[in-house]
């Protein structure tokens, strides 16, 4: 079955090998993206390269050899032919941070992560370079002009779908043509998210594609050659209605709350309490108050003097020992039986060293455990070794299950997989003191009396938070709930929240259809999704055999057939090194491979491992990777 599917791939890409020219003196070729070519006589230059098979077509056209290759950006899909290239011949030219990016493509791929790491999501990368670098002969800037034989080519930074993103505009009788790269699918629409979700729900990626698309719907033109999908055809038409889609979609995807309002007052259901930051929700239920506004740490103390901890982090070891000495002499505080963790980012447990030392157990779900005792087997933003917080990664004591009810100190636990923020979240609801509390992690944060005020926290693609199985999800499991107080991390208490929960529900709604209005795909996620083919462990040891697995995801509803094909370093072997099957309707399958690698032909420090994607006959290119590593650098890096 294997071998006809991949028989199947070959021929798909064979029938569409061939030039085309969708306007006089353009000429298309189209692999892992659009190879666009100019010709003058013999020579030629081309705007990006995809797979580099292209050069292997020339002389169809007549030409001979090709003088200058222009990359719109980085990413690999549109430049990983590069080593193909004769750079006896062809020059490179890009933009000067695209320079950066291409030559340097192991710098942005780190075997400990951080999260002020370059061009990075708390820590995730978000650029996907070839993981050979690509010399770079000239860098152009914005408003440049370079000359080739009759042709005038402007150049115009157009960041936003990569950072230093650029097109190429040219005139041809009297009329504007673009190569715009990622900026605009034919449509008006996106060409993916993730390539332009460049932090952390604050909108940097997305107000600098705006604005590239405002640039160019000011220049008057007429054609638009993308990276990716059609010609598009009255190009200023389509810029000027992306634009108006992009400024629409803004509001609902930036935070639904004022997060830049930090300083806030006491919140009227609390009272003050003898102990230094603390403040009491319930006659059991207790939390920072706000001078500590942004902090982790809420606690249930029982009449026993036996205490459970949701979620601690973000505050000196110092802090944590004063108030634990607080509550013990104010509140009868005996013993912190657990703390128990809300979802997998680090900043919910950095304090989990010193509540060892105080005997503190820590719990959270089945699907989070692994996050915290592997981080660097995962790409996520914001996982604790990214934190600098002294430990690498935390043992959890006891691992929950969606549906566990626990019996503590009179107490019933109750734990549900609560997704949004990211779908590695769980919630944890009991009834206190008259009232039904449910501490639900950063799924959603705000004033409910405010009626301006959705509660929704930041959309990023990176925390694996398709938004049909992540906030929708959360809204809907609050509606069902009907909490009387929701704890919220980071010292966000909502009461009377009802209405808020609605409100919410509504945005996720929203926020649905307005992704799937903005990107080409009849299954949107597919361009939302950085990890729709992903590894586990992202991060690899190869210094002895190892077992990585290939997960692909089917967001269709009809059977899905692929090929990931392993693009390995020197020394590196794969067993197998391509992969081709079918994936069910609506589900994801993993794929199990065998590394090995020989230590004496591997490179010191991170190599990186692209993945060449066909999903049912369509070549992606080498969207996705992973790293791994034999021997530690001669130099490792310091952060």
């Amino acid at each position: 079955m294997n071998r006809i599917l991949s028989a199947l791939f070959a021929l798909q890409s064979l029938a569409l090998a061939e030039f085309q020219q969708p306007v006089p003196g353009v000429q298309l070729w189209q692999d892992t993206c659009n190879v666009y070519l100019l010709k003058h006589e013999d020579a030629a230059l081309v705007i990006n390269l995809g797979d580099g098979t292209v050069l292997e077509h020339l002389a169809e056209i007549g030409v001979k050899r090709v003088e200058w290759a222009l990359l719109t950006d980085h990413h690999r899909e549109l430049c990983q032919g590069a080593p193909k290239l004769d750079r006896a011949v062809t020059k490179v030219a890009t933009s000067e941070v695209e320079k950066e990016i291409l030559e340097n493509p192991l710098s942005f791929r780190k075997w400990h992560p951080r999260l002020g790491d370059k061009h990075s999501v708390h820590g995730a990368s978000y650029v996907r370079p070839p993981a050979e670098p690509v010399k770079i002969d000239r860098v152009l800037a914005d408003g440049e002009v370079l000359t080739w034989n009759g042709f005038d080519i402007t150049c115009v930074s157009t960041p936003g779908h990569s950072p230093g993103g650029m097109s190429f505009v040219i005139k041809r009788e009297g009329r504007a043509l673009a190569f715009t790269g990622g900026v605009m699918h034919d449509g008006a629409k996106m060409t993916n998210w993730f390539d332009t979700e460049w932090d952390y729900g604050f909108a940097k990626g997305l107000d600098a594609l705006t604005a590239s698309v405002q640039k160019l719907a000011a220049l008057g033109i007429e054609t638009a050659f993308p990276s990716q999908g059609p010609v598009i055809r009255e190009a200023t038409k389509q810029f000027e209605a992306y634009e108006k889609k992009l400024v629409d979609f803004r509001p609902d995807y930036i935070r639904g709350y004022p997060v830049n309002n930090s300083k806030r007052g006491p919140h009227p259901a609390t009272k003050p309490t003898k102990a230094n930051y603390i403040v009491q929700v319930t006659p059991h239920l207790y939390m920072f108050g706000p001078e500590m506004a942004g902090k982790n740490f809420a606690i249930l103390i029982a009449d026993s003097g036996h205490a459970l901890l949701l979620d601690c982090g973000l505050f000196p070891k110092l802090v944590l020992e004063r108030i634990i000495s607080d509550m013990k002499e104010h509140l009868g505080l005996k013993q912190i039986d657990a703390c128990w963790i809300s979802h997998s980012h680090g900043d919910h447990f950095t304090l989990f060293p010193a509540l060892q030392e105080h005997g503190v157990k820590f719990w959270t779900m089945d699907t989070i455990a692994d996050k915290c005792e592997n981080p660097r087997f995962y790409d996520y933003p914001a996982m604790i070794g990214a934190y600098n917080a002294g430990f690498e990664k935390a043992k959890i004591d006891r691992i929950l299950k969606a549906g566990d009810v626990i019996e503590w100190e009179g107490y019933k636990l109750h734990i549900d997989w609560m997704p949004g923020q990211t779908e590695f979240g769980n919630a944890l609801w009991l009834e206190l003191d008259g009232q039904k509390v449910v501490f639900t992690g950063d799924n959603l944060f705000g004033d409910p009396a405010d009626p301006a005020q959705n509660g929704h926290e930041c959309v990023n693609a990176r925390n694996s938070a398709i938004i049909e199985e992540g906030y929708l999800v959360a809204a809907k499991y609050l509606q069902k709930l009907q909490p009387d107080i929701i704890m919220g991390a980071h010292g966000v208490l909502m009461t009377e929240p009802a209405a808020f929960i609605e409100r919410f529900h509504d945005w996720a709604l929203r926020a649905i259809r307005k992704y799937k209005e903005l990107l080409p795909d009849s299954n949107y996620e597919y361009g939302y999704d950085p990890y729709w083919v992903s590894a586990y462990p992202y991060r690899v040891d190869v210094a002895k055999e190892a077992e990585v697995s290939i997960t692909v995801r089917n967001f269709r509803d009809t059977l899905q057939q692929h090929r990931v094909a392993l693009q390995l370093p020197p020394g590196v072997k794969a067993e197998p090194a391509e992969l081709v099957g079918t994936v069910a309707p609506k589900s994801r399958q993993s794929f199990k491979i065998k590394l090995t690698a020989d230590p004496a032909q591997v490179p010191a420090g991170v190599q990186m491992v692209p993945m060449d994607i066909t999903l049912d006959g369509k070549r992606h290119g080498q969207l996705f990777d992973f790293i791994i590593q034999a021997k530690e650098p001669d130099n490792p890096p310091t952060n």
